[in-house]
């Protein structure tokens, strides 16, 4: 009896319960079971990886973010040899010091900018927060160059105001370029950027500009074209002086310059210069060697302290000259009057240059710096027409100045400075173009520090020869070099040949 009532009890369970009993029919295989599983796990282990991946992608998309307002100047490397895309020291320095707001107008058709202009701008405007960038399409805007000029504006020109002054830079300035005469094709030598916004930027800044005045009258040598462009891009005007006539030096005067005078000045010429430079003047001064008699010239020079070695100086350390022992390559000292020049490791060459001797009666109010100064090596040949240069009793023992600041503080708190160098060929082209531009830096370094004032900040960047550049080697450096190339380097290969064969026979 309860045999028969269990057995109709499991009947009853069955009806009831089909899908319980239809799941224990279909019990899953033990393979589908591990498969299920890997599956779930497969599942889990994707859904993390999606996690990540977006996690990720939403930190690359925000350091992208953030890189990309960041200045270039942390985020760009400038790798052209020529440091197109950068700013040097100097402009960086005159940037710092900028007190007024100014505007760059870039005048070009959107699409068509010049890429390195607009990343040097770029440079400017991070360099100073007076410096601001603008973009003008002369399509939009045909006006808008009327506005400060009625010349015709060059694509990519730009135009520098502050307040009422302006400036335009013209494209065919920024870029320098010659012609080959042979076959008249036009060929891009230098990019002068950088000094050309440097001076718009310091004209239209200041109010009043230096004038240079050069003296005449005495066969003095024309400055150089290159050396002349420096100045006038420094924002100094360049007027020429007869003292003759004017018979003393103009009250606008920021500075005076004696270049090498091939006969003596009046005794009334040299009046007025003591007078002018008693009363606070500038000067910078050149002399060259010359037999003529020079009293008057060198009594100013006495005056301050300093005269002329008789001769010209030889250089008897081989790491001192370049070529010839007369080329001298003069150590450069670090002074207020080239302090930022001398700081850069540029080499200077001076041919034909004669010592400069300090005098033991100069007043105490007088101080003397050492700009170039000669190895202890160096004589001063007394006799220039015998044609040797090799050292006897009657020539002058160095070292010798060949470069010296002078300076003298006076009672009404103005203060007489002056720079003179014993060779105007430090100021030729062809002489600077062996040392990379170092003699004309080295000079408007110096005629910077007179001529700027709280007023007026001079500054002259030279542009940035795109042609292959001078490799200055003193003849110490040729020497070694050579007998390194052609001595020790084939001797060193040789031995090394040699042990390769002996090591090959015996095996």
């Amino acid at each position: 009896m309860k045999f028969t009532e269990k057995l109709k009890a499991k009947k009853a369970d069955k009806i009831e319960n089909p899908a319980k009993e239809t799941a224990k029919k279909e019990k899953k295989p033990l393979k589908q079971k591990i498969k299920d599983s890997m599956n779930k796990k497969y599942i889990k282990n994707g859904s993390y990886s999606v996690v990540i991946s977006a996690v990720f992608i939403v930190i690359v998309l925000v350091v992208n973010m953030i890189v990309g307002s960041l200045p270039s100047k942390y985020t760009e490397v400038d790798v052209s040899a020529q440091k197109l895309y950068s700013i040097t020291d100097d402009t960086k320095n005159f940037l710092k010091k900028l007190d007024k707001d100014v505007t760059i107008y870039q005048v070009v058709q959107s699409g068509s900018e010049d890429e390195t202009i607009k990343k040097l701008l770029e440079k400017y405007e991070e360099g100073s927060d007076h410096i601001k960038v603008e973009q003008k399409d002369p399509v939009v805007n045909p006006k808008f160059t009327s506005e400060y000029t009625s010349d015709d504006v060059a694509a990519n020109s730009l135009i520098v105001v502050c307040g009422d002054r302006s400036k335009v830079v013209n494209y065919s300035s920024i870029y320098e370029s010659s012609i080959d005469y042979n076959t008249y094709q036009s060929t891009t030598t230098g990019f002068d950027g950088e000094g050309q916004i440097d001076s718009a930027i310091s004209y239209v800044t200041s109010e009043d500009l230096p004038v240079l005045y050069t003296l005449d009258g005495h066969g003095e040598k024309d400055l150089d074209s290159t050396l002349q462009e420096d100045i006038q891009k420094a924002n100094i005007d360049i007027k020429s002086l007869n003292l003759i006539t004017e018979e003393s030096v103009p009250d606008d005067a920021a500075c005076l310059l004696i270049n090498a005078p091939t006969s003596d000045i009046s005794e009334s010429e040299k009046d007025a210069i003591i007078d002018y430079l008693e009363n606070g003047g500038k000067a910078m001064i050149f002399s060259d060697y010359t037999e003529e008699s020079m009293d008057n010239f060198d009594a100013v020079l006495k005056s301050y302290g300093v005269e002329r070695t008789e001769g010209i100086v030889i250089e008897g350390d081989s790491q001192h000259y370049a070529q010839m022992p007369y080329y001298l390559v003069p150590t450069v000292n670090s002074t207020d009057a080239v302090s930022d020049f001398a700081s850069k490791g540029y080499y200077v060459l001076m041919p034909y240059a004669q010592g400069i001797k300090k005098t033991d009666d100069v007043r105490d109010t007088v101080t003397i710096n050492s700009l170039l100064t000669t190895s202890d090596s160096a004589y001063s040949k007394v006799d220039v027409n015998s044609g040797a240069i090799e050292k006897n009793d009657d020539d002058i023992d160095g070292p010798f100045d060949l470069g010296v600041s002078i300076t003298e503080t006076l009672d009404d708190d103005k203060e007489t400075q002056i720079v003179y160098y014993t060779s105007s060929n430090l100021m030729d082209s062809q002489i600077n173009q062996m040392v990379s531009g170092g003699n004309e830096q080295m000079i408007m370094s110096s005629l910077s520090w007179m001529c700027s004032s709280d007023e007026t900040s001079t500054i002259s960047v030279p542009s940035k020869n795109l042609q292959i550049s001078y490799l200055t080697l003193t003849a110490y450096d040729v020497s070694f070099w050579k007998i390194m190339v052609m001595g020790i380097i084939p001797v060193v290969f040789l031995v090394m040949g040699f042990m390769v064969w002996l090591k090959r026979r015996k095996a």
